[in-house]
């Protein structure tokens, strides 16, 4: 398995989260990747350092101001008096508000869905690191395709995750939609239709929202009740897209402490709904958050659990992009990414 990566990652280091109104330490650490990446060389997969791909590939997902925002947010914030070391809004516009306000205080608001998406003074550049972890797996897909190389695949160890950044919005731990990104680079590299399957314990509402009114997308994702789990707001049966992209949009919302059994059964089916979409290329939003061990845990999928799942998505056989996004430091963290690299090289070889 090639693992595309980045060395810099760390230099986002987000401090605050905060919890049923506690403040606590934001669990999005540099240390979860770096459990990830010496897991993926302990096994023997081949690591690979990303490239540089510019902000194009961010600009054909995100919105100009969105980008400006958190591009400039975070010195603009240190010139405000009394003001912390990371950019956290105290407001956010509610059902009866609207406008773009001028304010600092009130562009955080906008922009940033909630308190756990803190901009301290490495976060652009760490969010832009990690679009270009997405986008050099995406493109040793593309080279393979161009080689005549069938079924090929690749992991991009992503960090800081993006599923819940809308083309506009901050949210979740997330700043720019890695998974999105390499989807768009897809397509605009001659894919017509690709498949993206969100397997996070959280649902991926800001992917569905990218692509919500599009029919080359089709946006699948297994993930808590949002009834009782973040992100609350979305993520439910019935929204299956709009306009172009009605029934492009499958959400398969699980119950707490689903177990392995019941995950396969409920991921087979959105397996079968991936294969009769023929897509060309397939995209998985991996989240090893479904761990019984996580430590936002929601699910119970056991270190076996993620090998089967592996094992699964594997036997769709289409070339395979893998890009990292929850999971969060446990001391079986690293076990799942081998258990579910392995479990999906086994079958996709065969």
């Amino acid at each position: 398995m090639r693992v595309f990566y980045s060395p810099n990652h760390t230099i986002h280091s987000p401090q605050t989260f905060i919890s049923r109104g506690q403040l606590k330490n934001n669990p999005e650490q540099p240390k979860r990747a770096e459990i990830l990446e010496a897991s993926a060389r302990a096994a023997g997969h081949n690591l690979i350092e990303s490239q540089d791909h510019g902000t194009k590939p961010i600009e054909a997902i995100h919105d100009k101001g969105y980008i400006n925002f958190l591009k400039n947010s975070w010195s603009l914030w240190q010139n405000l008096p009394d003001s912390s070391n990371e950019v956290i809004p105290n407001i956010h516009p509610g059902r009866n508000m609207s406008l773009l306000p001028k304010s600092l205080i009130g562009l955080a608001g906008y922009y940033q869905a909630d308190t756990a998406c803190p901009i301290g003074k490495g976060t652009y550049d760490g969010a832009i690191l990690s679009a270009n972890v997405a986008v050099s797996g995406a493109l040793a897909l593309i080279d393979d395709a161009k080689n005549s190389k069938k079924n090929t695949f690749a992991y991009s160890l992503c960090r800081p995750p993006g599923h819940h950044a809308f083309s506009d919005q901050a949210g979740g731990f997330c700043f720019f939609n890695n998974t999105a990104i390499a989807g768009q680079c897809f397509i605009e590299n001659g894919a017509k239709k690709i498949a993206i399957l969100d397997i996070d314990v959280h649902h991926g509402n800001g992917t569905q929202g990218i692509f919500y009114n599009r029919s080359d997308v089709l946006t699948v994702s297994l993930h808590g009740d949002p009834s009782d789990y973040y992100p609350f707001f979305s993520g439910y049966s019935d929204e299956a897209g709009l306009a172009m992209g009605k029934g492009y949009n499958i959400n398969l919302p699980l119950e707490k402490n689903t177990a392995d059994q019941s995950y396969l059964d409920t991921l087979n089916f959105a397996i079968d709904e991936i294969i009769t979409f023929k897509p060309e290329i397939l995209i998985i939003a991996l989240g090893l958050d479904i761990s019984e061990s996580d430590p936002l845990a929601f699910m119970s999928i056991t270190t076996d659990g993620f090998y089967r799942i592996g094992q699964a998505i594997g036997r769709i056989k289409l070339p395979t992009l893998m890009i990292q996004e929850g999971g969060y430091i446990s001391d079986i963290l690293g076990d799942n990414l081998i258990a579910i690299l392995g479990g999906f090289e086994e079958t996709h070889h065969n």
